[in-house]
């Protein structure tokens, strides 16, 4: 991978120099490939189609990848970006053409989840997009290959204190020993927003709701 830092030198270089410069003399390129809405060069004044002249100028092939469309509109990383923020994970499910996952190495929490009778594996999110907070029907990828169906909330768990985000997944007819093992949990379904309980019983009668409604989700 070659990253180019966007500073002065890159701004204010034009389309044309940037295709023979950097393309063709320093990386030695022999194709690009770009999506169709591509700009690049000083006051992005390049597009796809001044890619391809150019490019043919120094044997530089270049091909744009059209546009997907799905109800009539363009799929992004925004719009799907969108869809995980408002909890809507069927449609960026669609866009992506798989669920959307999250991969960490399970660390020690404060055992709550097992006292309660759901012990759960529980992942930081590190720098991934955050989906809306609150309780999903999952699949959990171990690092051995196997996939187990399950329940996680993600969120600040409002019932405790102090808060603190989490991903914790509970594994449907699981045991076994996960700490520091890297796992990855693949969101299936938008369950409900998480929300503080009046006490434990009220909140362990609700997890009971969410394992059943996973479970017949994930069927």
């Amino acid at each position: 991978m070659l990253v180019f830092e966007f500073g002065a030198a890159l701004a204010s270089m034009d389309a044309e120099e940037f295709v023979s410069n950097v393309l063709g003399k320093q990386i030695g390129a022999a194709g690009v490939v770009t999506g169709d809405d591509f700009s690049f060069g000083k006051g992005r004044r390049g597009d796809a189609a001044l890619l391809k002249e150019v490019g043919d100028t120094y044997a530089i092939a270049a091909e744009a990848v059209l546009q997907v469309e799905l109800n009539g509109e363009r799929i992004s990383s925004g719009r799907i970006r969108e869809e995980l923020i408002a909890g809507n994970i069927g449609e960026a499910t669609h866009m992506l053409s798989r669920d959307y996952a999250i991969e960490g190495v399970v660390q020690h929490g404060d055992g709550r989840g097992r006292d309660l009778g759901y012990p759960t594996a529980n992942i930081e999110m590190s720098d991934y997009q955050r989906p809306k907070y609150g309780i999903y029907a999952v699949r959990v990828t171990l690092d051995d290959g196997s996939e187990h169906p399950g329940v996680a909330s993600l969120g600040v768990r409002p019932m405790f204190d102090p808060a603190q985000e989490l991903l914790e997944a509970y594994l449907f007819d699981f045991d076994g020993d996960l700490y520091g093992r890297k796992i990855e949990i693949a969101l299936h379904a938008y369950l409900r927003e998480e929300r503080k309980f009046e006490g434990l019983e009220a909140l362990t009668a609700q997890m009971r709701e969410d394992e059943a409604a996973a479970r017949q989700l994930l069927a």
